[in-house]
């Protein structure tokens, strides 16, 4: 259903010629990387995996984006960020801190974590959870602060 979604609107931005030109090649990207998973695992891909995909997207261009800047290159950090929005479109809506916090407070609770050791415990599960919804970095801040590690 979402591969079908990326490919009709890249559809609808080749008709737009000029004006879907940044879209239609940030969906032409990402279709590719869809299918080259596909290549690999020799099978069609599931929602959740397509999801996966256009999150390392994301995560990928999101950690370009401080090199731009300090390179002083606002136009190619612009770009960059206009390819993350269109990008974002097509993921859940990301969890806010309150919720990953509650998330986290219920898995402490659930795995009887205690302290910085535990961090493994709750976050496999944790992500699990929030998959696609909340970037993995953020999450393990929570989940440090939460067990009292730096």
């Amino acid at each position: 259903m979402l591969r079908s979604r990326l490919e009709d609107d890249m559809r609808a931005a080749m008709r737009l010629k000029e004006a879907g030109k940044a879209r239609l090649s940030v969906l032409r990207l990402a279709l590719a990387a869809v299918k080259n998973l596909e290549i690999d695992k020799r099978r069609g891909l599931e929602d959740a995996e397509i999801i996966d995909v256009l999150a390392r997207e994301v995560k990928s261009r999101r950690d370009v984006l401080p090199d731009y800047a300090r390179a002083g290159r606002e136009d190619l950090a612009e770009k960059l960020r206009s390819e993350i929005a269109i990008l974002e479109e097509y993921l859940p809506q990301q969890a806010s801190d309150e919720e990953i916090e509650a998330l986290v407070r219920a898995r402490v609770a659930a795995v009887g974590a205690s302290g910085p050791r535990d961090i493994g415990k709750v976050m496999g599960p944790l992500m699990q959870e929030l998959r696609g919804r909340a970037d993995g970095g953020r999450v393990q801040e929570i989940v440090k602060r939460a067990l009292g590690a730096s």
